[in-house]
């Protein structure tokens, strides 16, 4: 069996159709992930002894925070792949991927000060990991915002690389946040180097939430950059074909 030449879907023209067929799948799985782990997490995992009911929303916000950070650091990689390359397919992957990640860091954002009131007392303080966030957020608008702001989609294509490159220092940031300062986030839950500080139930839904909104994001994302390629390709030969067919 011959294997599979991955670099030919580097192309926008190759790349269209694999997105389009893995799309409806994708969703399926997200959804059904989905579903599992709101059913685990809202309904099987014990109520904690000592935030009660409140502590649920960390089924939310634990996987939202965990994108936010993994979504940028993929947006960074492809639009550094495209601006060292100069792949079209790249710089508009990392387009696509902006949109998703400020979401998913909104998200964070909000489902934190809706644990934060009942815990701390308050909806928002300027601590160093709710603040990282909030930067990262702005980093997000900031890409999007800069996209917009240039015609050239070349031209746009290097100034929100450079931007989403620069920015990735941030992530770290976050991440270590509760380490390097005296917060009151608190630490990880969950860490490689020692065992769960939580019921293996509660990290059961926590680890399936967190893979279905990874399986959602990569497939809102082949949704966009599908529409961003039938844009940015709209002269190309390939994609008048594909126009004629659909009329």
């Amino acid at each position: 069996m011959s294997a599979i030449n991955w670099f030919k879907y580097a192309a926008p023209q190759t790349f269209y159709p694999l997105a389009g067929r893995l799309i409806p799948w994708l969703y399926v799985i997200a959804t059904l992930l989905a579903l599992a782990g709101i059913y685990i997490s809202f309904v099987i995992a014990p109520t904690d002894f000592q935030q009660g009911e409140a502590y649920r929303i960390i089924f939310v916000h634990v996987p939202a925070a965990w994108m936010s950070m993994v979504i940028y650091l993929a947006m960074a990689f492809w639009a550094a792949i495209g601006l060292v390359f100069n792949t079209r397919l790249s710089s508009m992957m990392a387009q696509a991927l902006a949109p998703t990640g400020a979401l998913f860091t909104l998200l964070a954002l909000v489902t934190g000060s809706l644990w934060g009131r009942p815990t701390w007392g308050t909806w928002w303080v300027w601590d160093a990991r709710l603040t990282s966030e909030l930067i990262l957020l702005f980093l997000y608008i900031g890409f999007i915002a800069l996209r917009a702001s240039i015609d050239s989609p070349q031209r746009a294509d290097r100034a929100t690389a450079v931007l989403a490159i620069v920015g990735a220092v941030n992530v770290p940031i976050i991440y270590f946040s509760v380490r390097w300062w005296n917060t009151l986030h608190q630490g990880a839950s969950i860490n490689m180097s020692s065992a769960p500080k939580m019921a293996v139930t509660m990290l059961t839904g926590m680890l399936i939430m967190a893979l279905a909104s990874w399986v959602y994001s990569i497939a809102v994302t082949f949704v966009r950059v599908r529409c961003i390629i039938l844009e940015r390709e709209r002269h190309a030969g390939w994609v008048r074909q594909l126009e004629e067919v659909k009329s």
